[in-house]
C-alpha cells in the first residue's frame, strides 16, 4: 500500500520538477527579452516616436507576462513543496516497514533455524527409541500415524485419551488397569496407542 502511494508521489513530484524548469525557463526568456528592449529604449537607439511607443508598448505587455508567469511558477512550487512533504513522510514510512520487515524475516530465520535444530534432535532421540522397540510395533505405530493425521500414539489423562478427546468407558478403563505395565493398549475410540503416564486414571 505505502509502496504504491510512494510511487504515485515520486511521479507527482517528478512531473512538477519538469512543470517549475519550464515556468523558470519561460520566465528568463521573457525577462531576457525585456532587458534586450529596456537596453535599447535607455541607449536612445530608437528615435522614432512611433517606435518609441510601440517599444514601451511591448515592455509593459512583457511586465504583464512576467507577473503572469511569475504567478504561475509560484503556484507550481508550492505544489512541489506540499508534494515533497507527501513524499518524504511516504518515503520515511516505507523505510520503516522494510526495516522492519527484515527485523521479522531475521526473527522467522532464527526461528526456523531453531525449529530445525529441535527437529533433528527429537529424530536422533526417536531412532534411539525405535532401535528398542519390536518391528512390529514401529510398523503399527507407523500405519496409525498415518491413518490418524500423523499421530499414532496419544498419553491418557485422567480418563481421557488426549488423541481424540474422548472419555474412555469404565470397562475399558478397568482392562488398561489390569493390563501389564509392557502391555500395547489401544483406545478403543480411535485406535490409537494409548500411553499411560502419571496423569492417567488407571
Amino acid at each position: 500500500m505505502v509502496d504504491r502511494e510512494l510511487v504515485t508521489a515520486d511521479t507527482e513530484v517528478s512531473d512538477l520538477q519538469r512543470e517549475q524548469k519550464k515556468a523558470d525557463t519561460d520566465v528568463e526568456q521573457v525577462r531576457q527579452r525585456r532587458a534586450r528592449n529596456q537596453q535599447r529604449l535607455d541607449s536612445g537607439q530608437v528615435t522614432s516616436p512611433r517606435d518609441l511607443e510601440n517599444l514601451q508598448h511591448e515592455i509593459g505587455s512583457l511586465d504583464r507576462r512576467i507577473s503572469d508567469l511569475e504567478d504561475a511558477e509560484l503556484e507550481v512550487m508550492e505544489k512541489l513543496e506540499a508534494a515533497e512533504v507527501v513524499q518524504t513522510d511516504l518515503r520515511s514510512r516505507a523505510e520503516a516497514f522494510a526495516g522492519r520487515q527484515t527485523e521479522l524475516e531475521t526473527s522467522r530465520d532464527a526461528a526456523i533455524k531453531e525449529l530445525d535444530e529441535q527437529r533433528a534432535g527429537v529424530a536422533d532421540k526417536r531412532a534411539v527409541v525405535a532401535a528398542e522397540l519390536p518391528e512390529g510395533l514401529i510398523a503399527q505405530y507407523q500405519r496409525l500415524r498415518e491413518h490418524n493425521g500423523g499421530i499414532g500414539a496419544a498419553p491418557l489423562v485422567g480418563k481421557r485419551c488426549m488423541g481424540c478427546r474422548m472419555e474412555l468407558a469404565p470397562s475399558d478403563l478397568n482392562a488398561i488397569k489390569a493390563a501389564a505395565p509392557d502391555a500395547v493398549l489401544r483406545c478403543e475410540e480411535c485406535g490409537r496407542i494409548l500411553v499411560r503416564t502419571a496423569d492417567s486414571a488407571v
